[in-house]
């Protein structure tokens, strides 16, 4: 095993007798597998298009099988082989399609005619030599590849959500699969594989723009609003993940049985979107990032949805309340099917729930850029008298490895002239801090999930041109922390856009070699963050636009 793929990597810069995540040797292989049985299907996908032939269930199915091997997804063997098995089965049918059509599929290489073994055991056999380390390329061509098949998984996150709304693009498609068949070429430069790895942030642009259409099209754009942390008497379902078609239908379906949802994670945002905030029984949030859910659901006295990535392996005490969906998945745990949430609703019912109301706390959410830019005015006034210094986007993925804790101490060092915008997992480092506001414009923003990166930089974009100047002459400043594979997606976005003077922690990615590290460096000023007091007094020397 070796798994290099997430910010929480063992010693030695990457995981090779068990994942962090809790990944295990034999899922690990299966996922390299799967990958592997992708490229074969790929480089038919590719010559199919190419020859005007497109299917869509491979198109859908690729996405849907990236997804599958993004870090805390998956981790059934069974559904894996099943997996790896379909993608053989597709990879012929759209073989026979070709060769239907009259055009020869002389495709030479290992992958097109990649046949499965007939047991788990015996594709965990084939997997243990289609890993990343089996490339016999340069290593900075494996880094740039690497990363690339990274950030495709996390482009696949975004789309597999888009997608099930109804919104889908053929180019994301397209470059998937020429990404993933150039991967098993020999003839490819650095700079040829420098360009693959950007195509791949503005591929991903794309997909949360898409996304982004896909969520304010049926739940309408996101409004202020304030997320009660306390909890109310009565039965409860907790929902965590990203998606908000799971979430509408799990609301849906216990109308009327007196249950109360509750978010957990980056479902928080879900608060504001005018379609779902208008369920009674859609109450509050609980708890805080992916990482404590041990401690969470574990007090959680109600059913567990886990919607897509995040899951940890359940613990005894509770696991008998969670329950997976869509590609998400644990051996062992009950899995919804067809969109029939009947087995969780029923365990909710089963258990205690809330004995009794507790106040709590509330904290804001809803300021994507439609709400942001609705003050926009406000805000440009404050940016020129002087009212507001600075804008600091601290934002990404939370992880349990220490140094996290920077990102709390960085925002509670922020200037009181200055702004935070946030979006992802990260705020729950600092998601309740009362920082006030600034003539009526609250000093923390938060502006959604991981994929509302989209509206961070369109808001970024609508203050550029209401300056006329670049963005990266705004006084906005970039604090990011990663763990996973769609960071790994937005940076390129950012990279892609020409974004500099990142500031990336909490340890840069160990699939980045010297060398291509010093690439990023040059060319968009990426660097490591230091500490709070460092970072911040580096970058308020960057003044703001002058009037």
């Amino acid at each position: 095993m070796f798994c290099n793929q997430c910010e929480q990597v063992a010693k030695g810069g990457g995981c090779h007798k068990i994942g962090t995540c809790g990944k295990k040797p034999d899922v690990a292989a299966l996922q390299d597998l799967l990958i592997h049985s992708l490229k074969g299907l790929s480089l038919y996908a590719v010559q199919g298009r190419n020859a005007g032939i497109t299917d869509k269930e491979v198109d859908r199915f690729t996405v849907d099988a990236l997804f599958s091997t993004l870090t805390n997804v998956n981790f059934d063997a069974e559904r894996f082989f099943t997996l790896i098995n379909n993608s053989v089965k597709l990879r012929e049918k759209l073989k026979t399609r070709i060769n239907q059509s009259g055009i020869k599929t002389a495709i030479k290489h290992e992958t097109a005619e990649f046949i499965p073994e007939k047991t788990v055991e015996g594709m965990v056999k084939q997997g243990m030599t289609a890993g990343i380390t089996a490339n016999e390329v340069d290593a900075d061509i494996s880094s740039l590849q690497q990363t690339t098949l990274y950030g495709l998984k996390g482009v696949a996150a975004y789309a597999y959500h888009a997608q099930i709304l109804g919104h889908t693009d053929e180019s994301i498609y397209a470059y998937t699969h020429e990404a993933l068949s150039s991967m098993l070429s020999t003839d490819l430069s650095l700079e040829d594989w420098l360009a693959i790895t950007l195509k791949c942030g503005e591929i991903n642009l794309k997909v949360m723009e898409l996304l982004d259409a896909a969520n304010t099209g049926k739940y309408g754009h996101p409004v202020p609003t304030e997320v009660p942390l306390g909890v109310r008497k009565g039965k409860a379902i907790l929902v965590s993940g990203h998606d908000l078609y799971d979430l509408e239908d799990v609301l849906k379906q216990t109308e009327g049985k007196e249950i109360q949802v509750y978010t957990h994670g980056e479902m928080l945002p879900t608060h504001g979107y005018p379609e779902l905030k208008k369920y009674p029984h859609f109450y509050g949030h609980y708890g805080t990032a992916w990482q404590n859910q041990h401690r969470e659901f574990a007090a959680f006295p109600g059913a567990v949805v886990m919607t897509t990535n995040c899951l940890q392996k359940p613990h005894e005490s509770y696991k008998e309340n969670v329950f997976t969906c869509g590609v998400v998945g644990w051996p062992g745990i009950a899995h919804i099917r067809n969109r029939d949430y009947t087995p969780a609703i029923n365990r909710a019912l089963e258990l205690p729930g809330f004995t009794e109301d507790v106040a709590g706390d509330t904290v804001m959410t809803g300021f994507a850029r439609n709400a942001v830019m609705g003050v926009a005015d406000k805000v440009i006034d404050a940016v020129k008298s002087g009212s507001i210094r600075h804008f600091f986007l601290v934002a990404g993925c939370d992880g349990a490895k220490p140094g996290r804790n920077y990102y709390t101490e960085f925002v509670e060092k922020v200037p009181d002239d200055c702004i935070v915008l946030t979006l992802a997992c990260g705020k729950f480092r600092f998601f309740d801090k009362k920082l006030g506001d600034i003539g009526g414009i609250p000093r923390l923003l938060d502006i959604g999930q991981c994929n509302d990166a989209y509206s961070a930089i369109q808001i970024a974009l609508a203050l550029s041109k209401a300056f006329n100047v670049e963005v990266n002459q705004l006084p906005l400043s970039m604090v990011l922390s990663w763990y996973e594979q769609k960071a790994v997606a937005i940076l390129l976005s950012l990279l892609h856009l020409g974004i500099k003077d990142i500031r990336l922690g909490p340890t840069l990615p160990s699939f980045l070699t010297p060398n291509v590290l010093d690439l990023l460096v040059k060319n968009y000023d990426i660097k490591p963050i230091t500490t709070p007091d460092e970072d911040l007094a580096a970058i308020l020397q960057k003044h703001p636009v002058e009037a």
